[in-house]
């Protein structure tokens, strides 16, 4: 019997917090089930016997406990397991990661140094995800070690998966590749001081950022047009193994949809796959396409430090027109091509050093200059958001930074007003339909990530 009403109590405890969280689902619940349940009487109540005329009887049934030694001598026999997580680093050695998992084990310490698939654990890149039990005196019971999928065709879409399990004195080691689990997450942030200071805060990955920078990059120059106070909500989709967030950049996930309200003004865009073409694009619910033919920067994001006028030149000393745009950005940050094309010239160019010229439709022309590296080779047909080098300080350069340029038949233009100036890629007309679909599924769930006071939570 005691243990009945304490089922029955817990029972009731889990529908009034049910009720305490859900209060309009509950209420537009109950209500319908009692109309239901009204019409349903109504109908069938003369047919049905009158209850107090039906037989009844009591059962009562004694429920005899567990004897509570044997249950404390149980409790005492159990091994309590603690398991924490870490991510690997560069400077890590096998004493140095498990001083940080809690773990004090000799044996398998020497495992990892010796096995060949264990030793994996600590080569190669770091920010491996480790998954650490132990029993209470800190002996390992067993890893789990989660990095990126050795196939770079699988990377967007598999994990290695690296056991390491207890067996008596000794350890196993297993290595498997296994698919990565998509899951839908919602996230909303304020701007006080930058975007990815507000995203951080918010916990949004900063591959969800860029992204965000990107589907928003036509309508916001995020180099001078942002605001504090501004807000932004995000419905993203976040790739998981075995449940846990992965952090290698190959499996970030896509962003699905977002608001950004800039100064007031409120834009809204989703990313629409052309199910026919296969390919995908960023379009406000509107179904205009926010993808024109060309990026409104070469870098997902960095910061302008001399625009498309006059200047003082630094190295030359004398003032000249600066028939560019240049971004400031640490070397070895990714340079993209901004528009689809053909690779026109790639290589050594005197002041500009490491530089790639891309033709594109309309004669006209982007140069991107003092490069660390060049990636892309002449000839090459290479599509818009395709990286072509990376940020460098080679030839006439004070330090690292892009050079960028825009010529239309051989005339210097502003980057920028070319990129808001350029034509729109036009949703087809046989997915309209398909769009608004799309568009209807995640209106609500902007709706939940806009009511969020900052942060991050998962969706179904």
């Amino acid at each position: 019997m005691i243990e009945v009403k304490v089922a029955v109590a817990q029972a009731c405890a889990r529908a009034e917090a049910f009720a305490a969280k859900h209060p309009r689902a509950l209420t537009g619940t109950v209500v319908g089930l009692l109309t239901g349940f009204a019409v349903t009487a109504f109908g069938i109540a003369p047919l049905a016997p009158d209850a107090r005329d039906l037989p009844q009887r009591t059962l009562a049934e004694a429920v005899q406990p567990s004897d509570l030694e044997s249950q404390l001598a149980a409790l005492a026999e159990h091994q309590i397991g603690l398991s924490r997580n870490e991510l690997t680093r560069n400077s890590d050695t096998v004493e140095s990661l498990f001083k940080r998992l809690g773990a004090f084990d000799a044996a398998a310490a020497q495992f990892l140094r010796n096995d060949l698939l264990a030793k994996r654990t600590l080569q190669g890149r770091a920010g491996k995800s480790v998954q650490l039990t132990a029993d209470a005196s800190g002996l390992v019971q067993s890893m789990v070690v989660r990095f990126p999928a050795e196939k770079a065709e699988q990377q967007a879409t598999h994990f290695t998966r690296l056991s390491i399990t207890r067996t008596g004195k000794s350890f196993v080691s297993k290595l498997e590749t296994a698919p990565l689990q998509a899951q839908i997450r919602l996230g909303s942030g304020t701007i006080q001081s930058s975007l990815f200071a507000a995203t951080d805060e918010a916990r949004i990955p900063d591959t969800i950022a860029s992204q965000m920078a990107d589907m928003f990059s036509g309508e916001i120059d995020f180099h001078r047009e942002l605001r504090k106070g501004d807000r932004f909500s995000v419905v993203y989709e976040s790739l998981t193994a075995d449940g846990e967030s992965v952090s290698w950049d190959n499996a970030a996930g896509r962003l699905i949809a977002g608001e950004f309200v800039n100064n007031g003004r409120t834009h809204s865009s989703i990313w629409f796959k052309d199910s026919v073409t296969g390919k995908g694009n960023f379009y406000g619910f509107d179904g205009q396409s926010k993808r024109r033919a060309f990026l409104a920067s070469p870098m997902e994001f960095s910061r302008v430090t001399s625009g498309f006028s006059m200047r003082f030149h630094p190295i030359l000393q004398t003032w000249r027109q600066h028939l560019g745009v240049d971004y400031g950005a640490p070397s070895g940050t990714a340079v993209r091509t901004v528009g689809d094309g053909a690779v026109e010239f790639a290589g050594w160019q005197n002041g500009f050093g490491n530089v790639v010229h891309v033709r594109h439709n309309g004669d006209r022309t982007t140069v991107y200059a003092h490069l660390s590296r060049i990636d892309v080779k002449k000839g090459q047909r290479i599509e818009q958001g395709q990286k072509i080098g990376a940020v460098g300080a080679t030839g006439w350069a004070t330090g690292p930074h892009l050079h960028f340029e825009f010529r239309v038949k051989g005339s210097h233009q502003d980057p920028r007003a070319i990129a808001r100036a350029s034509e729109a890629v036009t949703l087809p007309s046989y997915a309209r339909n398909q769009f608004k679909q799309t568009v209807a599924s995640v209106q609500s769930q902007l709706s939940v990530a806009q009511s969020m006071d900052g942060g991050v939570s998962g969706a179904d």
